[in-house]
């Protein structure tokens, strides 16, 4: 591959590690810059990268993931390094490979547990890719410009290295795993070590699943379809319909984009949903508040947690269920997680389901008036927009967000 046209080095809490890896990575590579995404350090990691001779990337606590998609967007053009902030070694030798991506393997086991994070981390590069992977959780990785094309954004948390072996086999890109005399500080058999493989397990199964890339240009996992494990079979039904966009829509928009493509999923769900609506309540009104209540959701599921926190209002109002929503809210709001399609139009529709329940008959067309003119105002201009030079709304919706 060459040099390294940058050096990305993802860190949390590694005040006692990361001078000390930095300051060996300046002096295999001189000139290159070493790029420290420090993921909401709560100690003097930042600064110890800095003395080190680093370029700090401040960003709030996410997840491993995306602090290193976010470094990455401060990195030049061309081949990329990735290295962890508790790394002892050389790395040179990872670039000689002249593969797409080279993997480092450590040539002497160090700690770890009981091998089930490994175990399952390989299964899923090999179900999903055919790769066999002998190191499927190492953070040390040379990615050529190719393969940084192919692979960036990252999968969110501990779940982006089982991923991008995923996503550069499915490009068809050439691997390689180099064997390497590396150290780092290793997790050991105790309540620490098993709750960090634990999250790196979950981390790699949401990793593996449907992922959605946020406005930030993070990739996350999209967790919505969740709302449809209900035992509801409209909830269900619409939760479906709501994935198959998720993972199958065009760059169409709204109802004028989707009537003009025609064949989309989003036209799928403008029939589909309303139908199911009708079918589930058997009223005209029933279909307009499911289809629509589930519209203005999807409309406002633009940032973090915004989507979640009118639903939660909402279901005070109408009486709905909370608690998915409330599971749910922390991890939208710390751009873990996302909605989707999937979940915004089943927590939509759950309102509308309620909502034909709980509300008269004039009630039910007040609110099916008040939705249809959101609807109509959000195909003009972006509701989210609104939200935020709203001085009372803005102030709601920013609440309990990350900051960048």
């Amino acid at each position: 591959m060459g040099e390294p046209a940058a050096i990305l080095v993802a860190a949390r809490d590694e005040e006692q590690t990361v001078g000390a890896t930095v300051a060996t990575l300046r002096e295999s590579f001189p000139s290159v810059e070493v790029i420290v995404a420090d993921d909401g350090s709560r100690d003097g990691t930042a600064e110890e990268a800095e003395r080190a001779g680093a370029r700090v990337v401040r960003l709030p606590r996410l997840g491993k993931g995306q602090a290193l998609t976010l470094g990455e967007s401060e990195a030049p053009a061309g081949t990329l390094l990735l290295c962890d902030a508790d790394l002892r070694g050389d790395l040179r030798p990872l670039l000689e490979s002249g593969a797409d991506l080279s993997i480092a393997v450590f040539s002497e086991k160090q700690g770890g547990g009981l091998g089930i994070a490994k175990r399952a981390g390989g299964a899923l590069i090999r179900a999903l890719s055919g790769f066999e992977a002998r190191e499927p959780l190492s953070g040390q990785r040379a990615l050529s410009a190719t393969a940084r094309r192919s692979c960036f954004p990252l999968a969110a948390g501990f779940g982006c290295e089982v991923r991008m072996t995923i996503d550069a086999a499915r490009a068809g890109l050439e691997i390689s795993e180099r064997e390497l005399a590396l150290s780092h500080r290793a997790t050991g058999r105790d309540p620490a070590g098993f709750l960090h493989r634990g999250r790196q397990l979950l981390d790699a199964l949401l990793g593996c699943g449907p992922l959605g890339v946020n406005f930030r240009g993070l990739r996350l996992p999209l967790v919505g379809w969740t709302v449809g494990l209900r035992d509801d079979g409209a909830v269900t039904a619409i939760a479906a319909l709501g994935l198959a966009d998720d993972l199958w829509s065009g760059p169409e928009r709204g109802f004028r984009g989707h009537l003009r493509a025609g064949r989309t999923t989003g036209m799928l769900k403008l029939v589909g949903i309303p139908l199911v609506g009708l079918i589930a309540t058997r009223k005209l009104s029933g279909a307009l508040l499911v289809g629509l209540a589930a519209n203005f959701l999807n409309q406002l599921d633009t940032r973090p947690g915004r989507a979640l926190k009118a639903y939660l209002i909402g279901a005070l109002v109408v009486r709905a269920p909370l608690g998915t929503a409330v599971l749910l809210l922390p991890y939208d709001l710390r751009e873990q997680t996302m909605l989707g399609d999937s979940g915004s139009n089943a927590l939509g529709a759950m309102l509308g389901l309620s909502s034909v329940s709980r509300l008269t008959g004039s009630g039910r067309w007040l609110a099916i008036g008040a939705l249809a003119a959101l609807t109509a105002l959000g195909e003009r201009r972006s509701l989210g927009e609104l939200i935020e030079r709203t001085p009372l709304l803005s102030g709601l919706d920013r609440l309990g967000r990350g900051t960048l």
